[in-house]
């Protein structure tokens, strides 16, 4: 119950609004809260119009605004609309970099990180698109240097870049940080640099680097076939599968059958097939919501086995 006068005590306040009195005291300190009235012994009295300020400031201090913030409303100094832009803007930043550390600790336990490894992952997961971009034209810079390749075909390469979202999902996030180090592993560099020069080698001897695109496609997709029923690359359809692509890749004069050539075709795929460099573009993908890049290393494995079979 108030006072006859319509007054309260703190600590009738404190039971009112469900706030200790500690902090209602506090609130009053900071000039928040003016009491309304003072007893003979000094107590602070507060009134409905201090009840109705207290829980307006018991809101606003729930939706996060610091005590500046609150004084600068109560005095109407500010609009709780502009406020809570301004709130809305710095708590998806927040929430931005919340996300960027779980996807960061669970590369951590998945990968079961030691230190610099942490370091490394929360560096990358902070980085900028402007960064990222860099970082592959970097790579591919590094890959390709001083030799003669086709500028069109790794302008293409090229030009793919991990474009995350502003509101990336944790395997978004994930797919960039085994992405960034993927590039940035020197052995890699030195598998695409490889499949970069025999490119450059394809090139100065007139040739093609591989046959026309939808053969290529139409042949991987009957290895996958073939290994998902178990055929073994010296069976039937696999020497069938053998001889079609020897024919599409004989260049003018050289015989298809020729078991060398056949193992100079296999030599060629082999250098341009590595689970790393297929795990790129999967990766690519998931981070820019692309469709999923299947996995068809394998099958090319045994296509090249079938050339040498």
């Amino acid at each position: 119950m108030g006072r006859a006068d319509g007054t309260f005590t703190i600590g009738e306040l404190s039971r009112r609004t469900g706030l200790p009195v500690k902090t209602i005291r506090f609130y009053s300190d900071e000039g928040l809260l003016p009491p309304a009235d003072r007893t003979g012994s000094g107590y602070r009295l507060y009134d409905v119009t201090a009840m109705a300020r207290l829980e307006l400031i018991k809101t606003l201090r729930e939706l996060g605004l610091g005590l500046t913030d609150v004084a600068a409303v109560l005095a109407r100094e500010t609009s709780v609309p502009r406020l809570a832009r301004r709130h809305i803007d710095a708590l998806d930043e927040q929430m931005r970099r919340l996300r960027l550390r779980r996807a960061v600790l669970r590369a951590v336990v998945k990968r079961e990180s030691e230190l610099e490894e942490v370091k490394l992952m929360n560096r990358l997961a902070a980085m900028s698109d402007e960064e990222r971009a860099r970082l592959v034209d970097e790579f591919w810079q590094e890959v390709t240097d001083g030799l003669p390749v086709d500028a069109e075909f790794y302008e293409r390469m090229r030009s793919a870049k991990p474009e995350l979202p502003d509101d990336p999902s944790p395997e978004q996030l994930e797919a960039w940080i085994e992405f960034a180090e993927l590039i940035q592993d020197p052995e890699f560099r030195a598998v695409t640099r490889r499949m970069s020069e025999r490119h450059a080698d394809d090139l100065r001897a007139g040739q093609a680097a591989v046959p026309a695109q939808e053969d290529w496609i139409g042949w991987s997709e009957r290895a996958q076939k073939a290994l998902e029923a178990g055929l073994t690359p010296d069976s039937p359809e696999g020497r069938e599968l053998a001889d079609d692509i020897a024919r599409g890749w004989a260049p003018d004069g050289q015989d298809p059958a020729d078991p060398a050539f056949r193992a100079s075709v296999a030599d060629r795929i082999a250098v341009g097939t590595d689970r790393r460099a297929e795990r790129y573009w999967q990766l690519m993908a998931i981070m820019n919501g692309w469709p999923e890049v299947p996995t068809r290393v394998p099958a090319v494995e045994w296509l090249t086995a079938a050339l040498r079979a």
